[in-house]
């Protein structure tokens, strides 16, 4: 069998398979469940594959506690950059929408945060026929980690522990992801773009006394870097901090926190220079 053909095969749901579909019980069960469930998206329903399977921490209180102090770790780093400060307040709204994420899995990185995932209870189908009719007065069933996608941001977590970076890598590294000039709607784009520039040159420069006999340290520290953003916010999210905010939007949680640390800064000169 080639890559190509395993690698389908993997994709490839088994969660209806002829084994199961032979079974009486489910016979009778699923006839009943895809009568009452017959309008749900098929998106929503529970698949129990491998690549599907959904996940949650398995210490969700120490996880989210080192999760969350990231957090304020990573907005205070964009807050204490003085080129930020500087720009439109809409253009730091659009680049910590557009950097949170991968800025936050380099403070895990950088912060050495590890965490294990177990797999979300699945309730019985005859469960989910017995409560089907409460469900529908609930709130909708949050969105759970699936297992691939823990998988791949711990790929990626520990493909940058192997390279070993120094706190003044991390420091320029973060600010050339945070300078994205190619980002939509910014409006100094320009300024931006050497902002960027200027990070990616320090780091640069910077390898040079600690890295002299590497000579592709750089490109492969951007080239891993580019892998960041393939992880969707949105798994940062649900694995992370949904038990802590729920549903709230986590958009408007971080600028919270930005306007936050804004505030006491301004608080604090002002009385200062008082």
């Amino acid at each position: 069998m080639t890559t190509s053909n395993m690698d389908l095969d993997y994709e490839r749901c088994r969660c209806r398979s002829e084994e199961n579909r032979n079974a009486i019980l489910y016979t009778l069960l699923s006839q009943n469940l895809n009568h009452n469930w017959g309008s749900h998206n098929p998106s929503q329903q529970r698949c129990l594959c491998q690549k599907r399977r959904t996940v949650c921490l398995q210490t969700p209180q120490v996880t989210c506690q080192a999760a969350s102090d990231v957090l304020v770790k990573t907005v205070s780093f964009m807050k204490n950059l003085p080129s930020f400060q500087l720009l439109p307040w809409g253009d730091q709204l659009l680049l910590l929408d557009s950097c949170w994420a991968p800025l936050f899995i380099l403070g895990l990185v950088q912060e050495m945060v590890t965490f294990e995932v177990i797999e979300t209870p699945v309730p019985s189908m005859l469960k989910r026929i017995l409560l089907d009719g409460q469900s529908k007065r609930q709130e909708p069933e949050r969105t759970q980690p699936t297992l691939a996608g823990v998988q791949r941001l711990q790929c990626c977590l520990n493909t940058f522990w192997s390279l070993d970076l120094s706190p003044k890598e991390y420091a320029y590294l973060k600010g050339a992801i945070l300078f994205n000039p190619d980002v939509p709607g910014l409006r100094a784009s320009l300024y931006i773009e050497s902002l960027q520039r200027e990070a990616q040159r320090a780091l640069r420069e910077v390898l040079v006394p600690l890295h002299s006999e590497d000579k592709g340290r750089f490109a492969r520290i951007l080239l891993i870097a580019s892998t960041l953003r393939s992880i969707p916010p949105a798994l940062i999210t649900n694995l992370f901090f949904r038990p802590i905010i729920g549903n709230a939007d986590v958009i408007e949680v971080i600028t919270e926190m930005l306007y936050e640390i804004t505030s006491r800064r301004l608080t604090l000169s002002s009385h200062t220079a008082s």
